[in-house]
């Protein structure tokens, strides 16, 4: 009789998106940087929980009753959900509910994107859209609840908004180039010419660091070189690295601007 496989710890918890691991950690940091406070560091510790509970979710939800995985699967699923619920309550008691109302805007990306991962579409445009752009509005919430105005509160979402959505449009166009396929770059350029008006016309009011527009040029450049005929031929694998390493010098540099206004 032939044993089960087994589920290692890998497999049931970190998605097979990796991609997924910079835009969903990059505006939960970007906030914890420049607007840090205790209720913000639990929100934090809410949405990690809820983005390692989406892949048990999944296998416990679509897996057959008698595979043996369903078990762990679930189990998982259930403590990261109640540490989620818990470190949201504890926002709550730590800052106040009322000013979590950012996360009104945050649910219907999160349900979209979930509804599509239930459905095996992970890789569909609209589902990657909706995943970046659930973590991305999540900024809102934490500078709420370190007492930001609103305005701040919503442009630091913006901020993480306008990197998010041309990113998952710009990647995704040059892994279909690279693959020979057809596709269309004009979704891709026009997304990062209107986050790079976006950011600008922030910068103008005053509601983000100068030095946000700067960041937010280099990114249209990025998109350009990615998508011209001098793009490089680079695997997913590399591509995401680049991208990796952008984040991390964005939130630097974002960070730095924003403790010295």
């Amino acid at each position: 009789m032939t044993s089960a496989p087994a589920i290692s710890l890998k497999h049931l918890l970190l998605p097979r998106e990796h991609g997924s691991w910079s835009l969903a950690f990059e505006p939960v940091l970007l906030v914890l940087l420049v607007a840090p406070s205790a209720a913000g560091t639990a929100l934090a510790l809410a949405a990690g929980a809820a983005f390692f509970a989406r892949r048990p979710l999944k296998l416990a939800l679509t897996l057959p009753p008698t595979d043996p995985r369903r078990s762990p699967a679930l189990t998982a699923a259930i403590l990261l959900a109640l540490t989620s619920g818990t470190a949201l309550a504890g926002a709550a008691v730590l800052g106040s509910l009322r000013l979590l109302w950012p996360l009104l805007l945050v649910a219907p990306f999160g349900a979209l994107f979930l509804w599509f991962d239930l459905r095996n579409a992970m890789r569909e445009a609209e589902a990657e859209l909706a995943g970046s752009a659930a973590f991305a509005l999540l900024p809102a919430a934490g500078a709420t609840l370190a007492g930001w105005p609103i305005p701040a509160a919503l442009a630091l979402a913006a901020l993480t908004l306008a990197r998010s959505v041309p990113t998952v449009l710009t990647v995704r166009t040059y892994l279909r180039l690279g693959k020979g396929e057809s596709t269309n770059a004009l979704p891709s350029l026009a997304a990062v010419s209107a986050a790079f008006t976006l950011v600008a016309f922030l910068a103008f009011q005053g509601l983000v660091p100068s030095v946000a527009v700067a960041l937010s040029a280099m990114l249209w450049t990025r998109t350009g070189w990615l998508l011209s005929s001098l793009r490089p031929t680079w695997p997913a694998r590399k591509v995401g690295i680049m991208e990796a390493v952008l984040g991390v010098i964005q939130i630097g540099i974002l960070a730095t601007a924003y403790h010295l206004r």
